[in-house]
């Protein structure tokens, strides 16, 4: 097992460096998953950084594909590809897309188009099931993405086929694009609905290793059902000016300023926060 503590500091670190130099936005969705997303490229999912196309692999699906930044930097991280390599991301012909892009070593599916992932990580899931191959299929889903109607029918096909190969994880920051998800589309009571489709449902803290390490571990011996486990997260986690703020959804550009403030926040020292906004 890697150490997914400090794997989850990397990640975010590789975040802020990526969106500050791309002048991009999207830095609060990447932070709210990164615990999520350092648990499970830390050793829960039987994945080769060697071998990306390894046919036994475990498969992760990144819906919301706007937090790409998370697992970009989970990837290299993980060697997946070099590390200097995150320094392209957001140019033009780079395979580091603002959106996930399936030309990166280790992803799956190119995402972006909300709704998207759940579907196609359902066809996945319902072929290792059917060819009984042992691999299994985890989605990480937006709670404002549970707007889209095709998330449901896909809740509804894998719970038909008893997909207890599927594990969906929600990361649930109550924020979608611009304001509150409650003045926008409530979702509540989510784990009712989702228990109301016959999936094994779990809530726990998203930003507990240890609780997200546990939920995962439970999901994996559960028989008969796909699992899910909503994870209360905050978005911008990590950073206490983000924390909590719609506004750093999308509508805000990092400046290097506040990256540094950032890094500052997550304890980078001196000589980190000067190789990570150095701008070469």
């Amino acid at each position: 097992m890697i150490d997914s503590k400090a794997l989850a500091k990397e990640i975010r670190a590789h975040a802020l460096r990526m969106v500050a130099r791309a002048k991009a936005s999207h830095i609060g969705s990447a932070l709210s998953i990164a615990d999520i997303v350092a648990v499970l490229y830390g050793g829960v999912m039987n994945i080769d950084p060697a071998r990306p196309d390894l046919p036994a692999r475990d498969r992760y699906i990144l819906s919301k594909g706007h937090a790409c930044v998370a697992v970009y930097g989970a990837l290299a991280a993980r060697g997946f590809f070099p590390v200097a390599e995150l320094e392209t991301y957001g140019q033009d012909n780079s395979n580091l897309m603002n959106h996930i892009s399936h030309k990166v070593p280790g992803v799956e599916l190119s995402s972006g188009a909300l709704g998207h992932g759940l579907p196609f990580g359902v066809g996945k899931a319902l072929v290792a099931k059917r060819t009984r191959a042992s691999w299994r299929v985890f989605v990480q889903l937006s709670d404002g993405e549970m707007d889209e109607g095709s998330n449901w029918e896909a809740l509804m096909f894998a719970a038909h086929h008893k997909l207890d190969n599927l594990c969906v994880l929600i990361d649930y920051n109550k924020l979608q694009s611009d304001d509150l998800n409650d003045n926008i589309m409530r979702l509540e009571p989510l784990a009712a609905k989702w228990r109301a489709f016959e999936w094994a449902v779990a809530e726990i803290d998203g930003h507990s290793l240890r609780g997200i390490l546990s939920g995962l571990r439970s999901a994996s011996v559960t028989q008969g059902r796909p699992s899910v486990l909503i994870c209360h997260t905050t978005k911008g986690k990590g950073v206490p000016y983000m924390e909590g703020k719609p506004q750093w959804h999308g509508s805000v550009k990092l400046t290097r300023e506040q990256a540094e403030e950032a890094l500052k926040a997550l304890n980078a020292s001196v000589d980190e926060i000067k190789d990570l906004l150095d701008v070469r």
